[in-house]
């Protein structure tokens, strides 16, 4: 039987839902009130920009090989670096899923009706256990499966709410209501008011240390994922013409989605009360209430889960798509190359599996709730970037040693254009690396001592066990793969 293509919408929309993964950036972005403007530039001009077109051009140039960013470093610098990128690709979104999952219990708390659950521990460890295996369970159904619940996901639960909460945001100005991000937060006023300064809300952030920008580590890994699908290029009917194209459509959608939705969210939320998981609930009831339509308030958190939920169904089939691909190659032991009947890469999303329920636990034994959501986030980021690094630097080592490779699609300007757009990206992610590890000033961390170890400590450990399992990897991994 002839396998059904993806068409280059369904694509798009993966890729959308991988990256916005539903709504749960726009509290994160809102937080910083007017300054977000200055953040979602700098993740667009220094991130999202750049790696939309490395990745484009590595798309359609190996559009016919699995194994995505594995391949892209495989092929520049040689098997060791391509297993370390993908396995990067790999467990920060293992990192991640509690993450996302989070927002996805705080959209549900508005289901049930109950707003402070948003913000119960135990509530939210629950909900992400339960959700993540359902979706596993749900993955292992096979792509198609995957496909029509991320696409469905995205247009129900990311792009509808989008648009909802930006007209509602709309007609909440339109009635001459208070418009929140022109007032600066307390943290900022008081910064302010220390240094002899009129309080007011900025557009460049107000900057006495790294600390004050740290949210900017986090706002990239919003914009970070548009690279994750490249495994399915070949499931295209001409993925060396609609792979680009998907990608450029799904950046446009990402956007507006983040810069308009995260816009409305500040405007009726001070900053000082955003909630970072349940941030854009809470600008929903606000604004529902306000308009006399709360009876919409858990319609609009169903659907704002279910976004959530399929932003994690396409990451499940993304990168650890790619991981199979590297123990095919005999990169990892055969029994992470099991697969079931429907193609589905069994062994590795069990062992994921175990990885974020472990990972899930800060969430039973941390306080806040958004403190747990940015330590995984900030460990998600740092992990990310690296890859990221591996990805750029390939693009531009390919340019100059295999020039005459056939690529659909080609970053404009020649070697020096590949430089500049890869060295722009490079850029970025260095200085967004660096920020990652230091804590938030606008949030509770408590012990900045405590909040520098574990991020460091991940990074350390889930960067230096592909390196061990590499170097101490056994030629019979290979030996029936040959």
């Amino acid at each position: 039987m002839k396998k059904q293509k993806m068409t280059t919408i369904t694509l798009s929309l993966m890729t959308v839902g991988a990256v916005v993964t539903s709504l749960r950036g726009l509290p994160m972005m809102a937080k910083e009130g007017l300054s977000m403007i200055f953040y979602i530039l700098f993740a667009v001009i220094m991130f999202l920009l750049p790696a939309s077109l490395v990745a484009a051009e590595l798309g359609g140039a190996f559009s016919g090989k699995g194994g995505g960013v594995y391949t892209w470093v495989k092929e520049a610098f040689g098997s060791r670096w391509g297993f370390l990128a993908i396995w990067l690709q790999w467990i920060q979104n293992v990192v991640w899923y509690p993450t996302t999952l989070a927002f996805a219990a705080g959209a549900l708390a508005y289901l049930f009706m109950k707003p402070s659950l948003a913000e119960n521990g135990f509530y939210n460890g629950t909900v992400i256990l339960v959700v993540y295996w359902l979706a596993t369970f749900f993955a292992l159904k096979g792509t198609g499966v995957v496909s029509s619940i991320t696409k469905y996901g995205v247009l129900i639960g990311t792009v509808l709410p989008g648009i909802f909460i930006i007209v509602l945001a709309i007609i909440w100005i339109c009635h001459g209501n208070p418009v929140s991000f022109l007032e600066p937060s307390h943290a900022v006023a008081a910064a302010e008011k220390a240094v002899g300064e009129l309080p007011h809300a900025r557009l460049f952030p107000h900057i006495s240390g790294l600390s004050n920008i740290a949210f900017l580590a986090g706002i990239i890994l919003l914009f970070a994922g548009v690279e994750v699908h490249a495994v399915h290029a070949n499931e295209l009917e001409n993925p060396a013409k609609q792979f680009p194209i998907s990608l450029f459509i799904a950046m446009i959608i990402i956007f507006l989605l983040f810069f308009l939705g995260s816009l409305a969210v500040a405007t009726v939320l001070p900053s000082d009360d955003i909630s970072l998981t349940a941030g854009i609930m809470q600008a929903f009831k606000e604004l529902l209430d306000k308009f006399h339509l709360t009876f919409l308030i858990p319609v609009v958190g169903l659907f704002t889960a279910f976004g959530a939920i399929g932003g994690v169904m396409s990451w499940i089939s993304g990168p650890s798509r790619g991981l199979l691909e590297t123990a095919k190659q005999g990169e990892i032991p055969p029994f992470m190359e099991k697969t079931n009947k429907n193609g589905m890469q069994i062994s590795i999303l069990m062992i994921q599996g175990v990885i974020v329920t472990i990972l899930t636990s800060l969430y039973f034994i941390m306080k806040n709730v958004s403190v747990a959501f940015f330590l995984l986030s900030a460990m998600t980021i740092t992990l990310y970037l690296v890859m990221y690094i591996l990805m750029y630097a390939a693009a531009i080592k390919l340019r100059i040693t295999q020039p005459d490779l056939p690529r659909s699609y080609k970053v404009p300007g020649g070697i020096v254009g590949m430089c500049v757009i890869a060295g722009l990206g490079l850029i970025g992610v260095i200085f967004s690396l660096v920020v990652g590890f230091f804590p938030p000033s606008n949030l509770p961390i408590g012990n900045p001592a405590f909040y520098v170890i574990i991020v460091t400590a991940g990074m350390i450990i889930f960067i230096g066990l592909p390196m061990i399992i590499h170097a101490f990897k056994k030629p019979s991994w290979k030996e029936d793969k040959i």
